[in-house]
């Protein structure tokens, strides 16, 4: 009995050896970079006990601006310090000689330090010299190393657009199972971050690091090594079709005009790309959800009003019904009620544009639909603005790209039954009812009509480049769908009409008529259905439009979203905008002119 205790105990003893043998194997050589259900690399962690560091550069893919300004982080010469100076003589002077500050100073901010740290003045890196740098480096002090290191820009531009990056190993997981990476690797949630992702992940970080042991003291010696993944070709840049300095400017105007809900979109007319693109409310990219900020209203349908009339115009005008002489009550209501509150009287085609005369257009979608129930949509195509106005195409093996994920489709008839309603099409051919489109789809088609009836894909990024600053992708101009250009006549007939818009005296742009650009535009009020606690009106209010007038170069859209209508700021967003952007090319030009 005592025996077949005692082989039992051995057995059991036998039996726990083997699981521990097991476990270690496990951990030392099966899953060292993946232990357990949290996927713990145990490498790293191993190395993140005995060592300190400080990450020079994460790795990541960065964004920049048309002309190679960064537009999210930036490189700034600074000087990296390591804690175990304090324990050792070493050449403090020569340092402080260099920097021109006292050694006691340097030494100071060295006995606080119990990790790397950079010699600050204030908040801020202190400012390097490239000579500083050099001179620096030259004293080959352990411990001491000026370097340029990445940090985020304090100005955040394009917040939306350019979106965030935050740390998630379950996404990260379940988004690229087949790559090894760290599970620390920051991925793209939101706008170009997540839609370049894939390109911009880093293949390894930066850093500066040495080995400590208990105390924090040196374990072998006092070399920081460099650790750099080395790679000539990676990590990738963006190069976005943005211009830092025209995004700054319209989010400026944004800010002093304090617009709470809607923005502004700027696109180049010739090359069909976003210049600028801000959406309201303003996000805090540390807190990017907080009163739903993280949403490019740019890119979401709103309910476009009379701005829509012009996709009607374009429709009439090619199906000959939009007749010289044709006269239009600009005194009654689509439903044939008097108008009391715009009586214009009988008007023209081009004067019930200028003046957006509802009864106008709903008379004649009614007579287009009836023609032709799908000619609403096909002119909303011919004009770039319905259903996505964004870049989509295949990029490598990524089929049907799109460079702005979130960007969501414009609908104008959500039950078809309502064309064979007289009201409803009526309400749809004033850009009411169903009708939504977004900022991005409305400059689009004022850009369409500027070029002469060319309709393109709007582009956020223009290619995407190596780290040596060759090509990696480039971002073709792409048309907008398969249905056939409006006529170059039709094309010059609206570009008429939008600028009488501004010009006439009663027209609803007429506030720019000083502006020292010439405007073309259209102007949209849309109701909402909702009011104010006080009983005003809520309102979308718009202007689109595009400038100079005789040789587009700009088209410009923007719109104050759900606003009662006396707080309503769109026209004096706009007016400041072009005035500033002039101003702006005006000393650009005087720049190329005369070269310093």
């Amino acid at each position: 009995m005592r025996k077949k205790r005692i082989v039992t105990v051995l057995v059991l003893i036998q039996l726990g050896l083997f699981l521990l043998i097991g476990r270690l194997v496990q951990i030392q050589l099966v899953s060292t970079e993946s232990f357990s259900k949290q996927h713990i690399n145990l490498i790293e962690e191993s190395v993140a006990q005995r060592t300190q560091e400080m990450v020079i550069n994460e790795g990541r893919g960065t964004f920049v601006d048309r002309n190679g300004k960064p537009l999210t982080v930036q490189s700034v010469p600074s000087l990296i310090l390591f804690p175990f100076l304090k324990t050792m003589n070493w050449p403090i002077e020569k340092l402080a000689s260099i920097l021109n500050v006292s050694s006691d100073l340097i030494r100071s901010y060295i006995q606080k330090a119990k990790k790397p740290v950079v010699f600050s003045l204030g908040t801020d890196p202190f400012p390097l010299t490239k000579e500083q740098m050099e001179k620096i480096n030259e004293l080959h002090i352990p411990g001491v190393l000026a370097i340029d290191k990445q940090y985020p820009l304090e100005h955040v531009y394009a917040a939306q657009l350019i979106g965030f990056t935050r740390q998630d190993p379950q996404l990260l997981r379940e988004r690229y199972p087949d790559r090894h990476v760290s599970q620390y690797t920051k991925i793209g949630i939101h706008g170009l971050e997540k839609a370049f992702d894939e390109f911009l992940l880093p293949e390894g970080e930066t850093r500066l690091l040495y080995h400590v042991d208990a105390e924090g003291g040196p374990l072998f010696g006092i070399d920081v090594k460099y650790s750099d993944p080395g790679n000539p070709f990676y990590p990738i840049s963006v190069q976005t079709t943005i211009d830092r300095d025209l995004q700054r400017m319209a989010e400026d105007v944004l800010e002093q005009h304090q617009l709470k809900k809607g923005g502004v979109v700027l696109l180049d007319v010739r090359t069909n790309s976003v210049l600028a693109m801000a959406s309201r409310p303003a996000m805090d990219p540390h807190d990017p959800y907080k009163n739903k900020a993280a949403e490019n209203q740019m890119l979401l349908p709103q309910i476009p009003g009379s701005v829509f009339k012009t996709v009607i115009a374009a429709a009439a005008i090619e199906k000959g019904i939009a007749k010289e002489g044709r006269m239009f009550n600009c005194s009654r209501k689509i439903d044939g009620a008097p108008d009391t509150e715009h009586s214009y009287g009988m008007l023209s085609f081009d004067e019930s544009f200028a003046v957006s005369c509802n009864n106008a257009f709903a008379t004649l979608g009614k007579e287009l639909v009836k023609q032709d129930p799908g000619i609403i949509e096909q002119y909303a195509k011919k004009l770039g603005l319905y259903p996505l106005a964004g870049w989509q195409g295949d990029v490598y093996h990524l089929e049907n790209f799109r460079q702005l994920p979130e960007e969501k489709s414009g609908t104008i008839w959500y039950d078809k039954s309502d064309k064979f309603v007289p009201l409803a099409v009526a309400q749809t051919s004033i850009g009411q009812k169903n009708v939504r489109v977004s900022p991005l789809a409305v400059a689009n088609m004022m850009a369409t009509i500027a070029r002469g009836g060319d309709a393109e894909q709007v582009r956020a990024v223009s290619k995407m480049l190596y780290k040596n600053g060759t090509t990696f992708f480039s971002f073709s101009k792409q048309p907008f769908s398969e249905e056939s250009p409006i006529s170059h006549s039709t094309a010059m007939k609206l570009q008429e009409l939008l600028r009488k818009v501004v010009t006439d005296e009663r027209g609803t742009g007429r506030r720019f008529q000083t502006l020292p650009y010439a405007v073309a535009g259209k102007s949209g009020t849309a109701q909402t259905g909702k009011t104010t606690p006080q009983g005003e009106t809520v309102i979308n209010k718009w202007f689109a439009g595009y400038f100079p007038a005789e040789a587009p170069k700009y088209a410009l859209v923007v719109v104050d979203l759900d606003s009662p209508n006396s707080q309503a700021v769109t026209n004096d967003v706009f007016y400041d905008l072009v005035k500033r952007i002039y101003e702006f090319d005006a000393k650009r030009n005087s720049w190329d002119v005369n070269p310093k």
